[in-house]
Parts: C-alpha cells; sequence; structure tokens
C-alpha cells in the first residue's frame, strides 16, 4: 500500500507568539502544543515533513549578537537561520518524540538542515523589503549602513531596521535525503524559516547570502519535489476569505487553481498575508500535487475531517 504524505507548513509565532518573552521554557511548551497537532496527523496515518518559520526566533538572536557586538564578533544572518534550525528543530523533535511515546507511536524523527538555492539574478536583491532584527538609532543605521553595506529603512517611528531580499526558492539542499527519509517512514523537520538561502556563485559553488525565504513556498517547493499528498498550510485564521475584514466578508471551503488565480488577479489576498499562501499553494498544485488545506491550529483537527479550513485542488 503507497504511503500517504502530508507536509505541514506553520509560523514562528506558534512557538513564539507576540504576547511571550521568549523564555525557553514558554518555546518548549508551545512545541508541546505544535507536537500534539503533528502526532494527531501522524495518526490519521499519514507521513510527516514538518516546516517551520522562524522569524521571531532569528529576530531574538540578531539582537542578541548586536548587544554583544563588542564582546562577540556576529554572525551572518544565515548562519543565524542554521542556528534557529537547529534550535528549534530540537524543540520540536524531543516535543514530538514524547508525545509519539505518550500514544505508543514508534517513529524516529530526522531534523535536517537545510539549504535553499536562490537565483543570484533574482530582482528581489535589487529591492531589498524585509525588515529583520533589532531597531537601531538614526546615528547606528547611518553607519552600519557606510560600514557593513546594509540598506536600512526607517520603520514607522520607532527606529532603523535592516532590510533584506525575499527571493525565491529554486532548488533544496539536500532534497533526496528528505525524499528518502520520509518515503522511509521517518519525521522529517527541514527548511526551517524557509532554509538557509544559497547562490550558486561563478564558479559554481554554494555561498550564502543574507536574505529571507518565504517558508511557504519552500515548503511548496519540498512538498512536490517529495510527491506529498497533501500540503497544510497554518495560518490566523480558520478559512481563506474574499473581500477579508469587510462587511462582503466570505469564507471559501474549496477553490480550484483557476478561482485562486482568479481571486489573486482580483486583490483578494493580499502580499503581506494570504497572498504568499496562496502563491505556493497554486504552485504546489501545478506541480502535480493533490490537494492543499489552509486553516489555522484550533481548526486543524475539523479540517482533516473536512469539517472547516480551505481546500485547493486541481
Amino acid at each position: 500500500m503507497k504511503q500517504k504524505i502530508a507536509l505541514i507548513a506553520f509560523g514562528g509565532n506558534a512557538i513564539l507568539p507576540k504576547d511571550q518573552r521568549g523564555l525557553q521554557t514558554e518555546q518548549m511548551k508551545n512545541a508541546q502544543k505544535a507536537a500534539r497537532l503533528m502526532a494527531h496527523i501522524i495518526k490519521k496515518g499519514y507521513e510527516l515533513i514538518i516546516v517551520h518559520g522562524n522569524g521571531p526566533q532569528v529576530g531574538n538572536i540578531l539582537i542578541q549578537m548586536e548587544e554583544s557586538t563588542n564582546k562577540v564578533p556576529p554572525f551572518s544572518l544565515e548562519v543565524c537561520d542554521a542556528m534557529t534550525e537547529g534550535s528549534m528543530g530540537f524543540m520540536l523533535e524531543k516535543a514530538l518524540i514524547n508525545e509519539l511515546r505518550k500514544n505508543s507511536l514508534d517513529k524516529e524523527i530526522a531534523t535536517i538542515i537545510t539549504q535553499v538555492v536562490v537565483d543570484r539574478e533574482d530582482p528581489a536583491f535589487e529591492n531589498p523589503t524585509k525588515p529583520i532584527g533589532p531597531f537601531y538609532t538614526k546615528y547606528r543605521a547611518q553607519m552600519l549602513a557606510r560600514e557593513k553595506k546594509w540598506a536600512m529603512i526607517e520603520d514607522a517611528g520607532r527606529g532603523y531596521r535592516k532590510v533584506v531580499p525575499s527571493p525565491k526558492p529554486i532548488d533544496i539542499v539536500p532534497k533526496k535525503i528528505i525524499h528518502d527519509l520520509v518515503h522511509s517512514e521517518k519525521i522529517v523537520i527541514c527548511a526551517g524559516g524557509g532554509g538557509i538561502p544559497i547562490i550558486i556563485n561563478g564558479r559554481g559553488l554554494f555561498q550564502g547570502v543574507e536574505a529571507v525565504i518565504d517558508k511557504d513556498y519552500a515548503s511548496s517547493l519540498i512538498a512536490s519535489e517529495v510527491k506529498a499528498d497533501l500540503f497544510i498550510i497554518l495560518t490566523n485564521v480558520e478559512r481563506v476569505y474574499l473581500n477579508y475584514g469587510t462587511e462582503q466578508e466570505e469564507a471559501l471551503n474549496t477553490m480550484t487553481v483557476k478561482e485562486a488565480e482568479k481571486y489573486y488577479k482580483q486583490g483578494h489576498f493580499p502580499s503581506g498575508s494570504m497572498g504568499p499562501k496562496i502563491l505556493a499553494a497554486i504552485d504546489y498544485v501545478k506541480n502535480g500535487g493533490k490537494e492543499v488545506l489552509i486553516t489555522s491550529a484550533s481548526y486543524l483537527k475539523a479540517a482533516l475531517v473536512n469539517r472547516s479550513g480551505t481546500k485547493i485542488k486541481a
């Protein structure tokens, strides 16, 4: 019998919500909550790949780097990404192992440090837009822009922040290992934060770049590579909506790819919220994927039995 494979993508806020301080104990408890959801998917008969965001976590590491810059040389963004892949992978892995033990499920889990290739000619490199890390004074921002060639912007009157590009992922390293692990019935945690961005330089070698990769785009690429049967995108709303936040708001239970493309072009899914998730879903289905489920963590169990969420199919 052919294995069923699911890939689930969720944000770093699931492990570190905005209303928490970011204590290790808090994040461990949140990982336990996430693990209970993951275990539910496994009990439904799916082999599982987990992709998580890392925005709050990598932001905190960058703040730590800035605060200690006179004592310890700071790391670049791609190395900080790798640090979160390891630390968050450990928290999720331990929590999920314990949850599986409670349910008498014998599954091995592997966290894979994942590099993601982007095109060095991607137009995003000409227009950095993603704010990361701490807020700086104008003087400090000007100094960093001069010394490190960082792009800096003034952020809503709160100070100045570094901005980096957000190029589209084009390949996953190591995709064959991820494929082989999940097809041998191992749970895989990979591409944390969208993965560690790399380019292939003029000598044909991998080179890290300071950029942010959207985790939903990276997840879509991985889901296509492993031929996942179900691509789950967790967000902060129960369903996808047309005219969201207005009196004409309309919940969508299902969409075809053509409908999703039409609604996207009509402006229903802004680039700062649902847009990337819809585009990632479209890419996955167009590349041979079967089904995308978009819902919130609170409604995931109901969505898995067709009582909630939004499904997108060919």
